[in-house]
C-alpha cells in the first residue's frame, strides 16, 4: 500500500520550510514512528516520522528544497522494503547539476555531505562515494567518521564552546568560506532589525547584591533537591518569580502595542532565552506567576535540553509577555538586550562578580550582578521602567519578599 508523506501543517506565522536532512534512503527498511526527515523552518526544526512499518519508495523533495504546508515530499510503501526507482536516489540526494566537485578533487559531493565534512574538518574528496556516479553522500561521510583512526586528536569541547565553524578553502595565505544562513538565523536577524527600527528602545541599568540568594541556595539546596526529586535550585527561578511579581505591580511593562492600541495582559507569560548551535530561541513559561520555584527550574531545564536537540514545538515559543536573557553564563558583565517583539521590555542578567561596595559607611566585598532592562519608550516612561527594575532588585536582595509578595 502506497502512502504519501507530507510536510507538517505549518502555523500561520510560518510560510514554508526547508528539507534539512533525510535520515532514510529509498528502499531502506523503516519502523513505525521512526524519524525519516527533518524540516527546518524559521522557528524550529520539525520531525516527520514513518506512518507504519515499511520503506520509502520515492523522495520527491531533496535536501535543501523548499516545501509548503502539507506538501507531498515523499512516497512510502507499507510492508516489506520497496526497491527504489532507478533515478530517485539521485533526486533525493541532490540533482547532479547542484552537486559541485569537491575542492581539490573531481568527485561529486552532495550538499549535505559537504556540510558534514566541513563541520568535521574532513576533505570530502577523500571520502569514498557510494551514490550514483560515485557521488559522496551524507551517509558516506558518517561512515568515514566512524572508521577514522581512534588515535586522531579529539576536538576540544567545553560548555561555552562556540558552534563548529565550517572548514575553509585556502587561497594563497588567506582563507575564507561562504555558507548560507540557516532559516532560523535569517529569522533572528529579521526580528532584531525590526525591533531596532520600529521601536523607541532605551535601556536602564541597576545592580543587585546576589549574596542573600546565594546564602539561601547554599543553606537549602540539598533539602530542596531531595524534596523535589533531584531538581536543583538555580538562580533563574528567583529571577522569574521576581519578574512575575514586578510585572503584576507594573502592568504596562507586561503590555504590548497593537497598531494604535495598548494590550494589557492579565497573566505573566515569561520567555527565557536559550542559546543553541542554530541560534537563540525563547520558549515561554505560561502563567509564570502561578509556578513554584521547582516547577520553574524543571521546565527551564526541559526547555534547554529539548532546544539543543531541536525538539521544541512552535507553540512553546509563541506568545510571551516578557523575556529574560542571561548573558552572564557566557561571562558577559554588561549588555543592552534587544526587545523580543511585540513585547515592551526585556531583562538582561549578567555575570556575578565580587566588587567593593559601600555598606553603612564600610567597604565590603559583595557578589554583585548588573541588571539591564531594555524597554519600548513609546509605551513605557522612564519612571515606570526604573521603578520596575528597582522592584526586581529589592525582591532579589530580600527573597522573603517574593514569598510574601511585599
Amino acid at each position: 500500500m502506497s502512502i504519501e508523506i507530507k510536510a507538517p501543517t505549518f502555523p500561520e506565522s510560518v510560510q514554508d520550510g526547508t528539507i534539512a536532512t533525510w535520515h532514510k534512503k529509498p528502499g531502506e527498511a523503516v519502523s513505525r514512528d521512526e524519524l525519516i526527515v527533518d524540516i527546518e523552518t524559521d522557528k524550529v526544526v520539525l520531525e516527520v516520522v514513518a506512518p507504519a512499518d515499511g520503506s520509502l519508495s520515492e523522495i520527491i523533495k531533496g535536501e535543501g528544497d523548499t516545501v509548503l504546508s502539507n506538501e507531498v515530499i515523499a512516497k512510502f510503501v507499507e510492508g516489506a522494503a520497496a526497491a527504489p526507482a532507478e533515478n530517485k536516489e539521485a533526486k533525493a540526494e541532490a540533482p547532479a547539476a547542484e552537486a559541485k566537485p569537491a575542492a581539490g578533487g573531481d568527485k561529486l559531493v552532495n550538499p549535505a555531505a559537504r556540510k558534514m565534512a566541513s563541520e568535521n574538518n574532513i576533505n570530502a574528496a577523500e571520502v569514498s562515494g557510494t551514490g550514483k556516479d560515485g557521488r559522496v553522500t551524507k551517509e558516506d561521510v558518517a561512515n568515514h567518521l566512524k572508521s577514522a583512526p581512534a588515535s586522531a586528536p579529539a576536538a576540544k569541547t567545553s560548555s561555552t564552546a562556540a558552534a563548529p565553524v565550517p572548514a575553509m578553502d585556502a587561497v594563497g595565505d588567506r582563507v575564507e568560506k561562504r555558507v548560507p544562513m540557516t532559516r532560523l538565523r535569517k529569522r533572528i536577524a529579521e526580528r532584531l532589525l525590526e525591533a531596532s527600527s520600529t521601536t523607541a528602545m532605551l535601556t536602564t541599568f541597576n545592580e543587585v547584591n546576589m549574596g542573600p540568594i546565594m546564602e539561601l541556595r547554599a543553606k537549602y539546596k540539598d533539602q530542596f533537591e531531595k524534596a523535589h526529586n533531584g531538581t536543583r535550585l538555580g538562580f533563574m527561578s528567583f529571577f522569574v518569580k521576581a519578574a512575575a511579581e514586578a510585572l503584576r505591580r507594573f502592568p504596562a511593562v507586561n503590555a504590548s502595542i497593537d497598531n494604535n492600541d495598548i494590550v494589557y495582559h492579565g497573566y505573566q507569560d515569561i520567555g527565557v532565552a536559550v542559546s543553541t548551535d542554530k541560534g537563540l530561541v525563547v520558549p515561554v513559561l505560561r502563567n509564570a506567576e502561578n509556578m513554584s520555584l521547582a516547577t520553574i527550574e524543571n521546565t527551564i531545564r526541559d526547555f534547554g535540553l529539548r532546544a539543543r536537540d531541536g525538539k521544541l514545538g512552535i507553540e512553546e515559543m509563541s506568545g510571551g509577555t516578557f523575556t529574560i536573557t542571561n548573558g552572564g553564563v557566557f561571562g558577559s558583565l554588561l549588555s543592552t538586550p534587544i526587545l523580543n517583539l511585540p513585547q515592551s521590555a526585556i531583562l538582561g542578567m549578567h555575570k556575578i562578580q565580587e566588587r567593593p561596595m559601600a555598606v553603612n559607611g564600610e567597604v565590603k566585598i559583595l557578589p554583585m550582578m548588573y541588571l539591564a532592562l531594555s524597554y519600548d519608550h513609546r509605551l513605557l516612561d522612564g519612571k515606570e521602567a526604573v521603578q520596575f527594575l528597582v522592584a526586581i532588585k529589592d525582591l532579589l536582595e530580600d527573597p522573603a519578599r517574593i514569598l510574601l509578595e511585599i
